[in-house]
């Protein structure tokens, strides 16, 4: 009979068999990849962890910071021991003039031996990008200011000196930021809103109130008599004191990031000490 081999089966028994052996194939090399990648985020989530916890030995922090090695896969980073993007955010970080604040800090191109960061032994590591700020919002910038319900926003288009927040000498008007609370005006109690420049002078940041601000981004409901204004002015007019960024950068550059006003600094070519990650302002 036409299409009958010597072993009984038909032409189509031969290409079920191959069929089923491509999809055996298929599955196995999809159960491996799946290994892989759950063996590639086992290895850096550990390694994470890790890292974690050595930049808490240093002893100023109440808490493991949160430490993201990006970039995939991580085991093909750890072989070459050189790390596109390590990020670490470190929440409630105590300072004594502002209370809890956020820290964080980007090292870009950090370089580490595999076995340092599975077995806990890093300490040190050369950088050759590191980018570290602090965060303040308006909860601790209240307590600065004596304005319990301040609140903080970036207006729409923030001023500039042309310096772009950094370089030359001297103070620098980096951007402006609005701020909102309840104060004294007179004999009374109101809720104003003004804009304020942020001028870095070298660690120090001034935050000097303008003028009375009637923006969308201002919540104010009354307006303050001309003879009253100098003195409103004057109450969100402050200093923030110098605050230590993350492994010792210098502050360059300061904004208003939504509700928040960031202080960032860089640095290159730097070897940092997981356990300075912060030290005590």
């Amino acid at each position: 009979m036409d299409g009958i081999g010597a072993d009984g089966r038909g032409p189509t028994d031969g290409a079920s068999d191959t069929m089923v052996g491509v999809r055996k194939l298929i599955f196995g090399l999809v159960v491996l990849l799946g290994l892989a990648v759950l063996a590639d985020f086992g290895a850096a989530a550990w390694s994470e962890y890790r890292v974690s916890r050595a930049l808490r030995e240093g002893g100023v922090l109440e808490s493991d910071p949160a430490v993201t090695i990006h970039g995939f896969p991580f085991l093909l980073q750890a072989r070459d021991g050189h790390y596109e993007n390590v990020e670490i955010v470190a929440d409630n970080v105590h300072t004594d003039l502002l209370g809890d604040i956020t820290v964080e800090a980007n090292l870009i191109g950090a370089h580490a031996e595999a076995g340092e960061l599975l077995d806990g032994s890093i300490r040190s590591v050369p950088v050759d990008l590191l980018y570290g700020r602090v965060m303040l919002d308006a909860t601790e910038l209240g307590q600065l200011y004596g304005i319990p319900d301040l609140q903080v926003s970036a207006p729409p288009a923030s001023k500039s000196d042309g310096t772009g927040g950094s370089g030359g000498s001297g103070p620098t008007t980096a951007g402006g930021v609005v701020l909102t609370g309840t104060v004294p005006v007179g004999p009374v109690e109101a809720t104003v809103s003004v804009q304020a420049d942020l001028v870095l002078d070298g660690d120090r940041v001034h935050i000097v109130a303008s003028d009375l601000y009637f923006g969308p981004e201002g919540r104010a409901d009354f307006s303050v008599p001309d003879v009253l204004k100098p003195a409103v002015l004057g109450l969100f007019t402050t200093t923030i004191e110098p605050q230590n960024l993350p492994f010792g950068v210098r502050p360059t550059f300061v904004e208003a990031r939504g509700s928040r006003i960031v202080i960032e600094g860089e640095a290159r070519d730097a070897v940092i000490d997981l356990q300075e990650v912060q030290t005590p302002a």
